[in-house]
């Protein structure tokens, strides 16, 4: 069979896995915190016809290999981790890291199966504890579930370093409830999406998948503040989503063309034989 048929297979395979990430990229272009994706191709092992001829001095030149492309694969699928549009919602629980840190949020309460996320969208539940929007306990410094005493606390408010101020009823601040943790990650493309805006921390994220939890605004860890009342946005652009799925369709139809005039060919082939 030709080379070229199985090479346009590939190509249309290719682009196919493109068209997936930025139909996923355009369906969460509001979701709070998302992080959109790429991918990115690589050429598969070329076939060689003939190798390659060192010169001689004075005798003859050298000869370049003669090969044959096999195709194309992905390569990787990034999920870039710029940062998002900041919306204002003045809400005191809506939280915004203003730089590369992420909350730390456990279905337990326990940093221990802790996951990441970027979407700072949290409420209080009924008994006074800081969850997501999955009831999920937001982690403190300390690595355990956050809890307001909702009887003597009736406001408070999140400073830059995460600290929970209570606020009596005279205006006055008292001393910090708690505060919330922030963990950074040496490489966040090396996160596992779990879903529902959460990351899992693994080996190629972290060293030996260690979740380190600090405080905001630590200059030595340098996770970034907490601004209260922001919400981060999606990172998507769809200018750029839009002109990628033209790219994406002009590529798989041009492969889809290569199956086409290769079936031609071997049409050709056939009728040689009547």
């Amino acid at each position: 069979m030709l080379r070229s048929l199985y090479s346009g297979v590939s190509g249309m395979r290719g682009f196919q896995t493109k068209l997936d990430v930025i139909g996923n990229n355009i369906a969460n272009v509001n979701t709070t915190g998302f992080k959109a994706s790429r991918v990115m191709f690589k050429d598969i092992l070329s076939q060689s016809m003939s190798g390659v001829t060192a010169p001689v001095e004075g005798e003859q030149g050298g000869v370049n290999a003669k090969q044959v492309g096999l195709g194309v694969t992905v390569a990787a699928i990034d999920t870039v981790h710029t940062a998002g549009s900041a919306q204002t919602t003045n809400v005191a629980t809506d939280l915004r890291i203003d730089g590369d840190g992420f909350f730390v949020v456990s279905p337990t309460g326990d940093a221990e199966g802790g996951y990441l996320t970027r979407a700072g969208n949290f409420t209080l539940d009924s008994l006074g504890y800081l969850v997501n929007a999955d009831g999920m306990y937001v982690l403190s410094t300390d690595g355990e579930a956050i809890q307001i005493d909702t009887e003597t606390v009736t406001a408070f408010s999140i400073s830059q370093d995460g600290s929970i101020l209570p606020v009596d009823a005279d205006g006055n601040t008292g001393d910090a409830i708690a505060q919330i943790g922030v963990a950074k990650v040496v490489n966040p493309a090396g996160l596992e999406k779990v879903g529902g805006n959460l990351y899992r921390m693994t080996p190629n994220a972290n060293p030996e998948g260690e979740l380190t939890i600090s405080a905001a605004s630590d200059e030595e860890v340098g996770t970034g503040a907490i601004i209260s009342g922001q919400l981060e946005m999606s990172n998507v652009d769809l200018t750029n989503e839009f002109t990628e799925m033209i790219v994406a369709q002009r590529g798989f139809q041009a492969n889809s063309r290569i199956i086409t005039t290769s079936d031609s060919i071997l049409e050709e082939v056939v009728n040689l034989k009547r």
